[in-house]
């Protein structure tokens, strides 16, 4: 059975990191004293569930849980360090700190490391995540013992609510583009000045024009969608902002 530990302190546990092709201690002392720092732990890096969903979407918050008295978010995994900067990278998450569990000490403290050797993975965290205030766990959402990976609790959003039900979430938004096109680079600048994350689609072999054209009604690049809306391209986003910028 998996032990909510809500009320106690994280364990004491210095992980191996390398940063700029240099070893880097960092103890948790590091991570958490004097902070309030929200955690989420996970199987293992560049799996699909933790590369669609549960990474991606603290990365996407990460400012509104800023603005909700949060200093640092952390994501942690049963991996060595060298897995877990390549993961980094790949995923863009500059907004996390990637933390490598690379010998299982921190999961296993938090009563957290699991076997998952059917699937060859050996012994990795249970997914789970909490909010910790100057060493102490003070929430937990500890995913349902059942068969497989459940992500039902731990995610982002549930986090957020705990911390503030009323705190105002960023809409998606999603970007499609084209290698070279500056008009394309005109939108994600836009974007990028206004604070606002975006998914890209760049169109290639497999995402076509006429894939473009069935979505959008137009195959001219870029299309932005913002909350589910198409708001066109460049100009049309430029116009969308000084309209919201009025309002």
């Amino acid at each position: 059975m998996l032990e909510n530990r809500e009320g106690q302190k994280v364990p004491n546990v210095t992980f191996r990191t390398r940063v700029n092709d240099e070893w880097v201690d960092v103890t948790t002392d590091d991570i958490f004293k004097g902070k309030t720092v929200v955690m989420f732990a996970l199987p293992g890096a560049f799996t699909p569930t933790c590369s669609s969903s549960h990474l991606p979407r603290y990365n996407e918050l990460s400012e509104v849980f800023k603005a909700n008295g949060v200093d640092d978010i952390v994501c942690l995994s049963v991996n060595d360090t060298f897995v877990m900067n390549a993961w980094k990278e790949d995923q863009e998450a500059e907004n996390i700190t990637f933390i490598p569990d690379g010998n299982g000490e921190f999961s296993e403290g938090m009563g957290m490391l699991v076997d998952k050797s059917d699937l060859g993975f050996g012994k990795r965290s249970w997914r789970y995540s909490m909010l910790v205030k100057d060493g102490v766990i003070e929430k937990m959402f500890i995913e349902p013992q059942k068969p497989g990976d459940p992500f039902e609790v731990s995610d982002a959003d549930t986090m957020l609510d705990h911390i503030n039900p009323k705190a105002v979430k960023p809409e998606p938004v999603t970007l499609f583009t084209r290698a070279g096109c500056p008009h394309c680079a005109r939108a994600k600048k836009l974007l990028q000045q206004h604070g606002m994350s975006y998914e890209e689609i760049e169109l290639n072999s497999e995402i076509s024009s006429r894939s473009l054209r069935a979505v959008s009604g137009s195959d001219t690049v870029p299309q932005v969608y913002i909350g589910g809306t198409h708001i066109g391209g460049a100009d049309e986003l430029e116009n969308w902002f000084k309209q919201k910028d009025a309002a």
